[in-house]
């Protein structure tokens, strides 16, 4: 089930309800300008605030941009994205442009550079309309932990239903998609924060390769893990994205030396007869109501598909969130060490010392969940317990990649559920921050392994909110993976 219908002939006609493939076409075609398309999204921008979706809006800079746009298609020299409206998650470096990680700590933040992600958007004539809302420092599975407030889920909202979370912690990004407020949107996934928030608001989240996108200009949470993706209406959108934002970055030291090509030409490619292989570890972990929709869907695509089925084993898949709890934790603990009221962010006034500006820098900078994930993160690195949490968490990172490796011997991708329920109500689970946790219970595998990884939405809930497939592919497969996904994605469509 899509619950952002591109397929619709009459939305073509609404510049915010075309997708980023239909909107390109238009312009270069001169049916639509560029300033106008953008004017109407900064007023649906005005009209959506009380989603709280933007933390910093760029409204003059993205008209500027529009107007630049309209020059080159009008000169026949348009870029690959011109007069194409981004939203960019706020971890994002932006130079010249507020970038807060949600945070009090970086609140009033200007980087002097430009992360390469973004330079990338800028470069291929992308209109970068606002930074959006996150947890912070990427923190979470809901947006609720941002220093400026949770971001309310625009898919919940138009059903009348309860406030609900958007996911995350690229929650602001996802929801600026389904609320029509950009036509495409830049993530980060360190351990499912594309794929779950697009599961949540019913979209398309594509988490790259590890190394495939660069990480320099991202505000670091966990950097073997960190990685940015994208957040789309449809599998085409989020090629058309990958084509820009891919490639190699002598500032990254762990980016993949090669560009990977082809993304949207892969898309009008028939794939091979598939492989599809399902977990017997994560078809017994987590089942929900809402799963087990997932799962009935994940066979009737895979039928419709004529694809081979097979059910494999990897018995290390239930150990992969206390282990990625354990290194995202401990990495974490060691990149905010850098806030420390000395070079930049926020300083309190509050201190005799030194010692006192350091600790009360801290405390009153950092939120309460982010300083939770610090607090664990130091106690798995302490000495005394390094071999017992730390160096075990590594094991089974080493043993999980085998057992992955083994797999896609086997099968050509994986399919599984992307969350095990739908979106929940804000503060749900706000008591218990390991119920917070499971929520990731499908996802964090990925980031461990370094795998690529596609959230479609394919079935709704028994109160129609949209539920994601989860398609995973072997190391550097992403651009076969799209071509999978977009035929699964036509599939899906077929069997609604």
């Amino acid at each position: 089930m899509n619950f952002i219908d591109k397929n619709n002939t009459q939305n073509i006609l609404n510049p915010i309800k075309r997708t980023i493939f239909q909107q390109r076409e238009r312009l270069l075609n001169k049916k639509s300008s560029a300033v106008d398309s953008i004017t109407s999204f900064l007023d649906e921008m005005e009209q959506n605030k009380h989603l709280n979706i933007f933390i910093t809006e760029l409204r003059d800079e993205a008209m500027k941009s529009a107007k630049r746009s309209d020059e080159r298609i009008s000169r026949g020299k348009a870029l690959p994205l011109d007069g194409i409206p981004i939203a960019v998650k706020d971890n994002f470096c932006t130079k010249g442009i507020r970038t807060t990680a949600a945070s009090k700590m970086l609140e009033n933040f200007i980087p002097t550079y430009e992360s390469t992600v973004t330079k990338k958007l800028r470069d291929a004539g992308a209109v970068i309309i606002g930074k959006t809302n996150m947890d912070e420092f990427a923190m979470g599975s809901s947006t609720e932990t941002s220093y400026f407030g949770a971001t309310i889920n625009p898919v919940g909202y138009s059903k009348n239903t309860q406030k609900l979370v958007p996911g995350g912690s690229s929650g602001g990004s996802a929801a600026a998609v389904a609320a029509n407020l950009a036509l495409g949107a830049i993530g980060t996934d360190t351990g499912g924060s594309i794929r779950q928030p697009a599961s949540f608001c019913g979209i398309v989240g594509f988490k790259p390769t590890y190394g495939v996108c660069s990480r320099w200009g991202i505000v670091a949470y966990a950097s073997s893990l960190d990685q940015a993706g994208v957040l789309t209406k449809s599998v085409q959108d989020a090629a058309i994205l990958m084509d820009v934002i891919s490639g190699f970055d002598e500032k990254d030291s762990t980016s993949y030396p090669k560009k990977l090509q082809g993304f949207e030409a892969a898309i009008n490619t028939s794939p091979r007869p598939l492989r599809i292989g399902f977990v017997k570890e994560v078809m017994e972990a987590g089942v929900t109501n809402e799963a087990n929709r997932i799962w009935k869907s994940c066979r009737e695509i895979a039928n419709h598909l004529n694809a081979e089925i097979t059910e494999l084993s990897i018995p290390t898949f239930k150990y992969s969130l206390p282990a990625y709890y354990i290194i995202a934790l401990s990495e974490a603990s060691s990149n905010l060490a850098r806030y420390d009221g000395v070079r930049y962010g926020y300083r309190t006034p509050h201190c005799d010392d030194v010692t006192a500006m350091y600790e009360n820098t801290r405390s009153e900078g950092f939120g309460e969940e982010v300083e939770r994930r610090i607090m664990l993160g130091t106690f798995s690195l302490s000495s005394g317990y390094y071999d017992a949490y730390y160096l075990k968490a590594q094991k089974v990172r080493n043993k999980l990649r085998n057992e992955f490796e083994k797999v896609f011997s086997e099968v050509d991708v994986l399919f599984m559920p992307t969350t095990p329920n739908a979106a929940f109500s804000l503060g749900a689970h706000s008591a218990d921050p390991v119920d917070m946790y499971l929520q990731d219970i499908y996802t964090v595998a990925v980031n461990l392994v370094g795998l690529p990884a596609i959230s479609l939405p394919v079935a709704a809930s028994e109160s129609g909110l949209p539920l994601g497939l989860q398609i995973i592919g072997k190391s550097y497969s992403d651009v076969s993976l799209l071509r999978t996904a977009a035929s699964v994605e036509v599939a899906a469509a077929l069997l609604r």
